[in-house]
């Protein structure tokens, strides 16, 4: 029973990630798309009389149950499943992320970034504070998230996936190999 807490290989996971898809057109489900359900949690507790939340949110409960199974399954994972090992870092990135100060690989993400001393530095705010309002406002102007676009919107063959599927990977690129490490020379 080992092999199910140990990380499975991109060749088992992208295909059962695949699979989703099928399935969910099966159940007659045309949307995968894990940033909607705020939409549904809003429509659904606060019952007020704005036209964006004004629609049967009882249609897509199933999503709500997706992504509660999905912190759910965090949750689990990270308290029950973990063994509290510390992140295995290739080498080559070991001695980059060195150059920017970042060597306590103890926790899942750099410590030395995001955490609650440093949330009131320059760096911690544009990171957490910015970057997450960056992702959320896209997550809206795009109609959707990754998942969304990238999985669900693509199988479907629908044009603006392809588009904000193109300009999440450049982004991800610009990010990556740009701005990141602007930042984390700051």
């Amino acid at each position: 029973m080992n092999w199910i807490l140990a990380p499975w290989p991109w060749y088992v996971s992208g295909p059962l990630i695949g699979l989703i898809v099928p399935l969910l057109l099966l159940l007659g489900n045309k949307s995968f798309a894990v940033s909607a359900t705020l939409r549904h949690i809003c429509a659904a507790c606060v019952p007020a009389n704005i036209s964006f939340f004004n629609y049967d949110w009882r249609k897509e409960a199933w999503n709500l149950f997706f992504v509660f199974s999905i912190v759910l399954g965090a949750f689990l994972g990270h308290f029950c499943l973990s063994e509290n090992a510390p992140v295995v870092v290739d080498p080559r990135l070991a001695n980059e992320l060195a150059t920017y100060h970042i060597t306590d690989y103890s926790e899942l993400i750099p410590v030395q970034i995001f955490s609650w001393s440093n949330l009131i530095s320059v760096q911690g705010f544009l990171f957490v504070v910015v970057g997450g309002f960056l992702v959320g406002f896209g997550t809206r102007y795009a109609g959707g998230c990754t998942s969304g676009h990238s999985i669900m919107g693509l199988s479907n063959l629908q044009w603006p996936s392809l588009v904000a599927t193109c300009c999440f990977m450049i982004g991800g690129f610009i990010s990556a190999n740009l701005l990141v490490p602007f930042l984390l020379a700051l």
